[in-house]
C-alpha cells in the first residue's frame, strides 16, 4: 500500500518569520518578568515600624528585622562604612514619608539622604559608603575545603545587631564543619568590626563572604580551616566637616 504525506498549508514566508519573531521576543518578555530584581523584592518587604526617621537608634534594627526570605537577596548586610555613619560620626539620618512603607522604601531614603549607598553583589546586597571594599579579600588554598563550604548550610536565619566576634565564631564552626580562627577571646578579634546583618539560607562560602564583608575582615581557606584577618583597604577617606566627638 502507498503511502503519502499531507502537507498541511503554512502561512506565507514574510508571515512565518513575523510568527518566529513574534514568539521570541514574548518568551523574552516572560523570561525577564520571572526574574524579579533587588528592588522589586524588597518592595514586598514591610517595613516593621512607623518610625518617621530612620536614624542612629533605630535603623539597622529596623531594616534587619524587615528583610525576609526571598529568591533573589540571601543577605542584606550593614557595612562598616554604613554603620560608622550611624555610630561613629552620628550623623546619617532620613526622612520617612510614604504612608505605606516597604523595606525598599527605606533603603532608598538612606541613599538619598546620607552618604551610604546600596550594591547588589548578588546574592547580596551591600549598604556602604565610599571607603568600603566591596569585593571580600579572599586567598584560596585548599579548593577542596572550599567545594565542602559550597554544599555546607549555615543557619536558615540569621539576624546579627552589633555582634561581636565572640559570638560569630562559635557559629561558624559549628554549622561549617570547619576550624575558625582566631578563636575566641583573643586580642586580635578585637580590630573587627561588630557584624550587622540578616541572611536567610546561605550556604557556607556565602556565610563566610558575608561575615567578611560586615566585619572588614579578608579570609584564607587552609585543609578544613578557615583564617580571618583584618581587611586593612581602604576605597576612599571618609568625607566631614567636624571630626566627630
Amino acid at each position: 500500500m502507498k503511502t503519502s504525506r499531507i502537507r498541511t498549508a503554512g502561512p506565507p514566508r514574510p508571515a512565518r518569520w513575523f510568527l518566529a519573531l513574534l514568539l521570541f521576543t514574548s518568551g523574552l518578555s516572560i523570561e525577564i518578568h520571572a526574574a524579579p530584581s533587588w528592588p522589586e523584592a524588597l518592595r514586598q518587604m514591610p517595613l516593621r515600624s512607623r518610625a518617621l526617621q530612620l536614624n542612629r537608634t533605630n535603623c539597622v534594627q529596623i531594616m534587619l528585622d524587615s528583610f525576609q526570605s526571598n529568591s533573589v537577596v540571601k543577605a542584606l548586610i550593614f557595612m562598616p562604612g554604613a554603620t560608622d555613619e550611624f555610630y561613629m560620626f552620628r550623623r546619617a539620618r532620613a526622612e520617612l514619608t510614604n504612608s505605606t512603607l516597604t523595606l525598599f522604601d527605606a533603603v532608598a531614603a538612606l541613599t538619598n539622604q546620607t552618604l551610604i549607598r546600596v550594591t547588589f553583589r548578588p546574592p547580596l546586597l551591600l549598604l556602604h559608603t565610599d571607603e568600603d571594599p566591596l569585593d571580600p579579600q579572599v586567598k584560596i588554598e585548599h579548593p577542596a575545603t572550599v567545594a565542602r563550604l559550597r554544599e555546607a548550610r549555615f543557619l536558615p536565619h540569621a539576624a546579627f545587631n552589633d555582634r561581636d566576634w565572640d559570638f560569630v565564631e562559635p557559629l561558624l564552626e559549628h554549622h561549617l564543619k570547619v576550624s575558625v580562627y582566631p578563636w575566641r577571646h583573643m586580642y586580635i578579634s578585637g580590630h573587627f568590626y561588630r557584624h550587622s546583618l540578616a541572611a536567610w539560607g546561605l550556604d557556607g562560602w556565602e556565610t563566610l563572604e558575608t561575615i567578611a564583608l560586615a566585619g572588614k575582615t579578608g579570609f584564607t581557606v587552609r585543609r578544613k580551616k578557615v583564617l580571618f584577618e583584618l581587611d586593612e583597604r581602604v576605597r576612599a577617606t571618609p568625607k566631614f566637616d567636624v571630626f566627630p566627638r
